[in-house]
């Protein structure tokens, strides 16, 4: 982690406006600048290891995201005015229920039920986008499940709108896909990487029979069928909660009711399935999010446990990380949700209770290295 902090500039700009020596301050504030510029703003602290020692770490904690103040980035005028007026560079929009996530080179982005409204946060340009909140047909309502393509186009579900929003990189908005005649809640979304299919989960509902996977063409936004119902047989769910594909282009679906992940081809076919029931390592309580990794690695988390387990695509238990916890810090979780795991092998974690995302760097990944970059900088 690293804290964002320069008190030497700081306390000499709040002692001269306590002083009233505003000609001292007006000849100073061009050394003042340069002073503040030059100076050290990063302080570093050890990573946080997972799994802890003597065990070899597979993870590092890297920082946590509370809002859009995480990437926003002001320039020499704009921290001299903060510090003038004891203002905060790193303010910005706060998540109030964030539910999903997908990051693309840097970009992260982050879906919030109570903002109604995707985040994007950049942590390469610092930039910070609102998405879904333009007063037209772009807006979303209830956003639940994100994803992206190669080239970073935004695919987000709408559970109350019942349509799938795409919008560019930049959160342009492109056009809708009416999900209501297949389904009654979609919730999860995952896209082809070349951005020509989508896959979407219907969580359905206690009277529903909609629990399944509807696929759709983007190119025309049709229907082209549908994986699955309601059931507990092979390729069948009960109340499935998300979707990803990995590099093999397999689906795993997190099949919530059922307390397994099921691995199907992109045309519907099972090919395997594992998990069961229980409180133990390796079984499922309320499994949620789920992703893959560039080696075929399933993470999974469960709001139950707090925490995301860490499989082998045959379904071997190789690490979990985090708890379950009244009180918040790194890796310690009341209501985990949705995970990604991006090009550098960088997990994201979202909790909503906490009202955070948490980031951890593979090991094998240098500090500062990768697209996310300065994830560790801490505001």
């Amino acid at each position: 982690m690293r804290y964002k902090l320069n008190l030497s500039c700081t306390d000499i700009f709040h002692h001269l406006i306590s002083t009233g020596l505003k000609a001292i301050l007006a000849l100073v504030i061009m050394l003042l600048i340069s002073s503040c510029a030059g100076s050290p703003e990063v302080i570093k602290i050890k990573p946080i290891a997972f799994p802890t020692p003597p065990d070899q770490p597979r993870f590092f904690y890297e920082k946590t995201i509370f809002g859009t103040g995480a990437v926003n980035v002001a320039d020499k005028i704009s921290r001299l005015k903060n510090l003038l007026t004891g203002a905060n560079q790193r303010d910005g929009y706060s998540f109030a229920k964030p539910f999903d996530i997908a990051v693309h080179q840097g970009r992260v982005f982050i879906s919030d039920t109570v903002h109604r409204v995707v985040f994007a946060l950049d942590f390469v340009s610092g930039e910070a986008i609102i998405i879904g909140d333009s007063g037209d047909a772009s807006d979303l309502y209830k956003p639940l499940g994100v994803a992206t393509d190669n080239k970073g186009n935004l695919y987000v579900c709408d559970i109350q709108l019942k349509k799938l929003m795409l919008y560019d990189r930049n959160g342009k908005w492109r056009y809708a896909i009416d999900l209501s005649k297949e389904m009654d809640r979609p919730s999860g979304v995952e896209v082809s990487e070349d951005g020509s299919t989508l896959f979407v989960v219907d969580v359905g509902g206690v009277k529903s029979t909609r629990h399944s996977i509807a696929v759709y063409d983007t190119r025309t936004r049709s229907h082209l069928r549908t994986i699955g119902s309601r059931g507990k047989a092979d390729g069948e769910f009960n109340l499935p909660r998300d979707v990803a594909i990995g590099p093999n282009d397999h689906l795993y679906v997190t099949d919530g009711g059922n307390f397994r992940i099921q691995i199907l081809n992109q045309q519907g076919m099972t090919i395997s399935s594992w998990g069961s029931a229980g409180r133990h390592l390796g079984q499922f309580t309320r499994p949620k999010g789920i992703a893959t990794d560039s080696e075929g690695n399933i993470y999974v988390v469960d709001a139950a446990f707090g925490n995301f387990q860490i499989f082998t695509p045959e379904g071997e238990l190789l690490l979990y990380l985090g708890e379950r916890s009244e009180t918040a810090g790194p890796a310690k979780y009341m209501l985990p949700a949705g995970i990604d795991v991006d090009e550098d092998g960088r997990v994201y974690v979202v909790d909503q209770f906490f009202r955070k995302v948490e980031i951890f760097r593979p090991a094998g990944l240098a500090e500062g290295e990768g697209f996310t970059g300065l994830a560790n900088t801490n505001e």
